[in-house]
């Protein structure tokens, strides 16, 4: 038994993970976005409610949205000040145990690797398309990293760049990361609205709205679908034939949205040298149980895929 979390920066998703894969006692709490001591405090409160089931040495498994660097072991998280700078000691320190900590990318990544659309795959590409963009790597059930903890971050690095002779005809905006024309940008719910707006004279449209209002045929969300799936498509692609993953799980509240999924699927397999015939971006089988079973899985090889009943997939 594990307690097990993934903090993000609306809400802690909380729970204790068996060896089986099962799910015990999940909550969601407001994350204490700024608050230290209250952060700590839900995590001390749930290994209360359950000291008799988890030994006093098994580790507190997070997984969250920031960079957890290895080599400095400190944590970097533009969107939840309550954990940026922290180092992992502080955690261990302020619950009295050890503490596994790895990115929820990665967590995502790895656990669809392990337990969901990827098991069958040697190497699994997994993005999340969510408030942003997010990616983790994953060979022979291993998250590919460097020493810093970063791998497979294809939402960051200055993708879209504006034109000298015709300066405001590509949408390039700042991102969180200080870069600007990252993918992070216009790739996530936000970014799909910021496009819509961009393309629009300044429209304001939920991403629920925009994919929804494109399935029922829109004209102005179907221009605004098309132009975002090609800016997505493309970096999948180029990143496929660089990588050679065979399976790309979407997390993240966009992957909700099946046609939005399968447009990216056809794009990304024009725009492959390989032009595989089987699917290759496919929704996530997990769902949200994805980001609590990676962060166990990071910190033990317990949850094995023949314990994970059929019913739990």
């Amino acid at each position: 038994m594990r307690l097990c979390a993934d903090i993000g920066g609306s809400f802690v998703d909380m729970g204790i993970v068996d060896a089986s894969g099962d799910i015990r006692d999940r909550q969601r709490h407001p994350t204490p976005v700024g608050d230290w001591h209250a952060l700590v405090t839900l995590f001390r409160d749930a290994l209360e409610r359950h000291g008799g089931i988890i030994g006093a040495d098994t580790p507190v498994c997070i997984s969250l949205a920031g960079v957890a660097d290895p080599a400095s072991g400190t944590i970097t998280s533009s969107n939840t000040p309550s954990v940026h700078g922290r180092r992992f000691d502080d955690f261990g320190a302020a619950l009295d145990r050890p503490v596994s900590i790895i990115n929820d990318a990665d967590a995502f990544a790895l656990a669809e690797a392990t337990l969901g659309a990827g098991r069958d795959h040697r190497r699994v590409f997994g993005i999340i398309l969510g408030t942003g963009v997010g990616g983790g790597l994953v060979e022979d059930s291993t998250i590919l990293v460097d020493a810093h903890g970063i791998g497979g971050e294809w939402g960051h690095g200055e993708i879209l760049v504006d034109s000298p002779i015709a300066p405001g005809s590509v949408p390039v905006f700042e991102c969180g990361c200080g870069r600007t024309g990252c993918l992070d940008t216009i790739g996530g719910a936000r970014g799909m609205e910021r496009l819509h707006a961009w393309l629009h004279d300044g429209a304001h449209a939920t991403s629920v709205e925009i994919t929804s209002r494109w399935i029922a045929g829109d004209a102005a969300c179907r221009t605004t679908i098309e132009y975002y799936s090609r800016l997505l498509a493309g970096p999948i692609a180029t990143f496929l034939n660089s990588f050679p993953a065979t399976i790309v799980p979407v997390g993240g509240g966009l992957s909700n949205c099946e046609p939005l999924i399968e447009l990216l699927d056809r794009r990304v397999r024009t725009g492959m040298l390989t032009r595989p015939v089987d699917q290759v971006v496919v929704r996530t089988e997990l769902r949200d149980r994805a980001g609590l079973l990676g962060a166990a899985l990071a910190s033990t090889r317990s949850l094995l895929i023949e314990d994970v009943l059929p019913s739990q997939r």
